[in-house]
């Protein structure tokens, strides 16, 4: 069973929330991947995986056939957290592009197809779905590789910040008018700041 607390999404993008997966939301470190039941749970909770197929994938795998899917989740998950850290804080340019080269052929990997499906409105109107073959626990990594991909091609890198709180290590794409998110989240390090400067403050009265 797992014990690992509920996995953190705060980052407004999920290639962010994959790299906040491991983090330090009190005083420990916590990393949700650093197994191959963690990194199950974690794309459940991401909800990047149908949780039919995460059934599938738990009862046919061979013995630490998914703690070895986890260590490639980790070297991917660093790999590209070096990538973020590099750019973060202003546009993507063109010299960037070559950094990306494990992502693409991470991509090239996926099987995909698309189908006719009826839509569930119980009328006979039809549409086109996208599908993939999870064929092995390796197909376990496309997802997070698209939302990685989607990061990189979506977002305005000017609006990835990390976290202003001193010991913290989560990022966030910031989506907030006038782009002043200073926080992964009020209830975290926004609440700290708020009790430091306060303590701070009646220090400084006593004085």
């Amino acid at each position: 069973m797992d014990r690992r607390p509920p996995a953190i999404f705060v980052g407004d993008a999920l290639g962010l929330d994959f790299l906040n997966s491991i983090a330090t939301p009190v005083d420990t470190a916590i990393d949700w991947i650093e197994d191959g039941e963690g990194y199950l749970s974690w794309l459940g909770q991401a909800r990047l995986v149908p949780g039919d197929v995460l059934r599938n994938m738990r009862a046919r795998a061979l013995p630490g056939e998914l703690d070895r899917l986890a260590d490639q989740a980790r070297s991917l998950r660093e790999w590209f957290r070096g990538f973020v850290h590099r750019h973060k804080g202003r546009p993507l340019t063109a010299e960037a592009f070559t950094e990306l080269a494990p992502l693409n052929g991470l991509l090239e990997r996926d099987e995909t197809f698309s189908r006719i499906t009826l839509r569930p409105t119980g009328q006979a109107s039809f549409e086109l779905q996208t599908v993939r073959r999870w064929g092995n626990p390796d197909s376990l990594l496309l997802p997070v590789g698209e939302a990685l991909a989607r990061l990189v091609s979506a977002e305005d890198f000017s609006n990835v910040k990390a976290c202003a709180g001193p010991a913290c290590t989560l990022l966030f794409a910031d989506h907030t008018r006038g782009h002043a998110r200073r926080w992964c989240s009020m209830a975290i390090c926004g609440n700290r700041a708020k009790q430091a400067t306060h303590r701070s403050r009646l220090k400084a009265h006593r004085l």
